[in-house]
């Protein structure tokens, strides 16, 4: 191994054989590893592993969510409950807003008048004006 160093030019390391060792030493643990995990028993021994824990740390974070509650009530702070409430009405209110906008620009109505447009606000009136000038 050294005189292969000296003949590429350069020098000789003495922790090139730890590096080696190291190398295939990590490689025969992966290939292990990505053996043993990708088995039915192991699948199934995380599964059980997992559903043990989340028995287990159920009462403990309900208790922690309460208390987060209770400290949020005292600081006047939003819980999450209150935030997914704030974005359902939003949401509801975007979907109206849609619905309203779609029925003031119909293109035609049944008896071939075209429906009335929509009234311009005051700030596209004085973007109209400015245009003008």
């Amino acid at each position: 191994m050294a005189d292969e160093q000296a003949a590429n030019g350069k020098p000789p390391d003495p922790m090139e054989a730890f590096r080696e060792m190291r190398d295939t030493y990590l490689d025969a643990w992966a290939k292990a590893m990505v053996e043993t995990v990708n088995t039915d028993a192991y699948a199934k021994s995380s599964g059980t592993v997992l559903d043990t824990y989340l028995s287990a740390s159920s009462p403990f974070r309900e208790a922690v969510e309460k208390a987060m509650l209770r400290v949020l009530e005292q600081l006047s702070m939003p819980s999450r409950a209150d935030f997914i409430s704030l974005a359902d009405r939003v949401n509801n209110m975007d979907a109206k807003l849609d619905r309203i906008v779609n029925v003031l620009i119909k293109p035609v109505t049944a008896a071939g008048k075209r429906s009335p447009k929509p009234a311009v606000s005051g700030i596209q009136n004085k973007r109209k004006a400015k245009g003008a000038q």
